[in-house]
């Protein structure tokens, strides 16, 4: 046991971020190596990539202004008020939601920077084959995962070493929170606004291709792909991933106070850290044979990391002397998480019957599409709900049987650990997604011929499957997390009531929730009203930023002569639109974003 430090595993959770972000640089190096010599991709690329950065700019600009209130206000109250002489305190909290922020930021930056070169290079290897692009699409999506869980776990690591204390970690989650939010709605409100523009005035109104050249809103429309799909994916599941390590650290921290030693908190690092490990290994080995599919590769790669991951943990927790049940409890979160990915895999993918069925109801009209698809959608939750449960209730029963008291909510939290222990693959699924869905509208705006369209129709078609399982995997941990969180929150009560000597040294003054309890039940009615409120306000604000893009469309087909028609020379302004989308989104989430945080705090 004298192995067993928690010092030894933080370096080593270190080291391994580190090899992560090794990793991610090899692939970016590697992309970046792929031949490319069509001028048009490259000037439409280019296009791509300077309206993601200019959305990123002004995001991350509204961003800083709100962190920055936000960072004055938990100098001054938390986690006590600063008059009440703990100053240090709030500093050490403050400094964590800022590193959080922009760990966060950093990662989707470098993420969506690669994106956008990625997309290019598998437009132009779809000329020589599926294998090459897919090759080309995939590990430009790896390095964005490789990039995100690798500052997460460095962050949460570092901060708890510097700071030695449980509570700046849930700073450093808060700070992630924060970036995750207005990323993910901005990102999205962006992305509809541009995808229903472009589809409603092209392909409805005009019967264009979805991706033609003349249509003034496609590349904001591939923009949208990348700052949505790319970047706002990328801080959800980061800021997932950190909430589940603070939360199971903080538990552990408690228990490992009562029981002497640092096993519990050492577990956390040890299983974190091969989650990556695993990650990286299975993105060298992600591979597909020419004419294979790719869906196959992508699901096959999440099979091997899980694998992977099973194996290394077991031999760790063996070797290191770790609680089994713990182990059973991670194992069991992984399982369920993989589950969930088969289940959207089969309501979303091509060749399964859902979509053949909601396909075939199309033959009747839109109205039964659009009942079909939302009757499956709603089907698929299913798995979903009962796999979130048989986790929960499976990594609590097991560890507060065998371990004793206290341990049941940290075994859930270690369940949403071990969900989210190879969110590197499962970012990197993700990511191929969008780089991908660009290359198909390069390769038809590039005029690379049909052959090459349906290599990238196909990898297409297997980015959306794969970006549905990830949503279904990030909805699930999300889900374990919470309750991870909320058996943090009664850790920290519990601590801090022996501190100002309400209960003495080993007695606990909270032990759950009654939800027979007027507040408690109020609480939990506002927390309900709070998703469909803060949807409908995204939705009405893409409405309103869609009509505003609709207009300039219209405008630019009517007022630009030879555009239409597809006159030589004749080019849309692109910018309009783009610049439509970015000041629409920025505008547009604010109140929404607002709303979940103010909130919160009042009914707290």
């Amino acid at each position: 046991m004298s192995i067993l430090s928690l010092s030894f595993f933080q370096i080593a959770a270190i080291v391994i971020s580190i090899l992560a972000f090794g990793t991610a640089l090899w692939l970016k190096k590697w992309v970046e190596s792929q031949p490319s010599s069509n001028e048009r991709i490259a000037e439409v690329g280019k296009l791509i990539q300077d309206g993601a950065n200019t959305f990123l700019a002004k995001e991350y600009k509204t961003l800083a202004v709100f962190c920055s209130i936000a960072a004055i206000l938990i100098l001054l109250f938390l986690p006590t008020p600063i008059w009440k002489g703990k100053v240090l305190d709030n500093i050490v909290m403050t400094l964590a939601y800022l590193i959080g922020t922009l760990f966060s930021a950093a990662a989707g930056k470098v993420g969506m920077s690669i994106a956008t070169i990625a997309n290019q290079k598998s437009a132009e290897a779809a000329t020589r084959g599926i294998k090459p692009s897919f090759m080309s699409g995939y590990r430009g999506g790896a390095v964005m995962g490789m990039s995100v869980v690798g500052s997460s776990l460095l962050g949460v690591a570092l901060v708890l070493m510097i700071t030695d204390n449980t509570t700046a970690l849930l700073g450093f989650s808060f700070g992630a929170s924060s970036l995750a939010l207005f990323a993910k709605a901005g990102g999205g409100i962006f992305t509809k606004t541009a995808d229903i523009s472009a589809d409603l005035v092209g392909k409805v109104e005009l019967g264009i291709p979805e991706d033609d050249p003349r249509n003034p809103a496609v590349i904001a429309d591939n923009v949208g792909d990348n700052v949505g799909d790319c970047a706002g994916m990328g801080a959800d599941l980061f800021d997932s991933n950190v909430a589940s390590m603070a939360a199971a650290l903080t538990m552990a921290a408690s228990l490992d106070k009562v029981n002497g030693g640092t096993l519990n908190t050492s577990t956390v690092f040890c299983y974190a850290a091969i989650g990556l490990l695993a990650s990286i290994i299975g993105v060298f080995t992600a591979n597909m044979k020419e004419g294979g599919s790719p869906t196959r590769a992508l699901n096959m790669n999440t099979y091997v990391t899980t694998a992977i991951y099973g194996i290394l943990t077991a031999i760790s927790t063996w070797a290191f002397g770790l609680e089994w049940p713990i182990w059973f409890a991670s194992t069991i979160g992984l399982l369920v998480g993989v589950v969930i990915g088969i289940a959207s895999d089969y309501f979303t993918d091509d060749s399964k019957k859902p979509v053949h069925m909601v396909a075939k109801s199309c033959e009747t009209g839109p109205a039964f599409t659009i009942l079909s698809g939302i009757s499956y959608g709603l089907y698929s939750i299913l798995p979903a709900m009962v796999g979130i449960g048989i986790s929960a209730l499976g990594a609590y029963k097991v560890c507060d049987y065998y371990l004793g008291d206290g341990y049941g909510m940290f075994g859930i939290a270690m369940s949403a650990v071990g969900m989210l222990s190879i969110v590197g693959m499962i970012i990197s699924n993700d990511a191929y997604g969008p780089i991908v869905d660009n290359a198909c509208g390069l390769v038809e705006m590039g005029g690379l011929g049909e052959k090459a369209l349906e290599v990238t129709d196909s990898l297409d078609s297997a980015g959306n499957t794969v970006k549905a399982v990830t949503k279904g995997f990030s909805i699930g941990a999300a889900g374990l997390t919470v309750i991870a969180l909320l058996g943090a929150f009664v850790s920290e009560v519990n601590v801090a009531a022996v501190e100002i000597g309400k209960v003495a040294e080993g007695e606990q003054f909270l032990t759950g929730f009654d939800v027979t309890n007027p507040v408690v039940f109020f609480g939990l009615l506002v927390g309900a009203a709070i998703p469909p409120v803060f949807s409908a306000m995204l939705m009405l604000g893409v409405d309103r930023n869609a009509q505003r893009m609709v207009s300039e469309i219209h405008r630019q087909f009517k007022e630009i002569i030879g555009l239409k028609e597809g006159k030589e020379g004749v080019k849309p302004e692109y910018d309009k639109c783009i610049a439509i989308a970015t000041d629409g989104a920025i505008k547009e989430l604010i109140p929404a974003g607002l709303l979940a945080i103010i909130s919160t705090l009042l009914v707290g």
